[in-house]
């Protein structure tokens, strides 16, 4: 089996960032966002990154030239998270392992989190692990649906949920491990048959279990690696917890 390479979503301008600088680019104790996710990504065996950029890639591209082990996917149209990974289908389609697919714009994904990932795909190797996180408040994210035995059933957005649905605390947080080739043939049934008409990642593991494959939920995530940063101030309050946590800028 390969060495664990990650796909990294950076292609998003960050609309509401009051900042024209690819979302990515972001600062976060002087350091732009996606440096903080490489290095968790690294740091937790990850070999290479995919690095998926559209909106001003190029700023993109050199801020992160300095690092050997990344390469770049372009995305020219914003099609969805989905349409994002199938950007590096060519490059996957070599690979005999697992796959990380994280968010650049997450600086406190933490490098534990995703050693707990890979070491699960490496004991059983199923078709697809979600990183997930109890919440206190879930509002607004995609619930974790489960059998009576526990086992994954699939995610449920908050306004497609039934009442009792939302009561649910466990939920996704865009954090993946999947098997490369269980990727690929999830992506090549993906469809956009919504009202964004985008292409979701989140379908891939409702894909495979249809087709009877292996999909399981980890509730692994840490509480700080539920804060999502789609405005300044949602950044500040990342930035804070990073200062909690001992993070230190360099």
């Amino acid at each position: 089996m390969d060495a664990p390479i990650a796909v990294v979503l950076a292609a998003g301008k960050g609309t509401r960032m009051e900042s024209d600088l690819p979302k990515v680019l972001c600062r976060a104790l002087d350091r732009p966002l996606i440096d903080w996710v490489l290095d968790a990504v690294f740091a937790a065996g990850v070999e290479r990154a995919l690095v998926v950029v559209g909106y001003r890639s190029e700023d993109v591209r050199q801020a992160l030239a300095g690092r050997s082990n990344v390469e770049f996917a372009l995305q020219s149209e914003q099609l969805g998270t989905g349409h994002a990974v199938m950007m590096c289908r060519e490059s996957l389609t070599a690979h005999d392992g697992p796959v990380l697919v994280v968010t650049g714009d997450s600086p406190l994904v933490q490098q534990d989190s995703i050693e707990q990932l890979l070491a699960r795909f490496r004991q059983q190797r199923p078709a697809c692990i979600l990183g997930t996180v109890i919440k206190d408040d879930p509002q607004g994210l995609g619930r974790i649906v489960r059998d009576p035995t526990g086992a994954f059933q699939g995610i449920v957005e908050e306004r497609d949920a039934t009442p009792e649905q939302r009561r649910i605390r466990e939920v996704n947080m865009s954090t993946y491990v999947f098997d490369s080739s269980a990727l690929l043939e999830s992506l090549e049934r993906l469809t956009c048959e919504n009202r964004q008409r985008e292409y979701y990642l989140t379908d891939c593991p409702r894909i495979l279990l249809g087709l009877g494959r292996d999909v399981q939920a980890l509730p692994v995530l840490k509480a700080c690696e539920a804060l999502s940063i789609n405005t300044v101030a949602e950044l500040a309050l990342a930035e804070a917890e990073m200062q909690r946590l001992g993070y230190r800028p360099r």
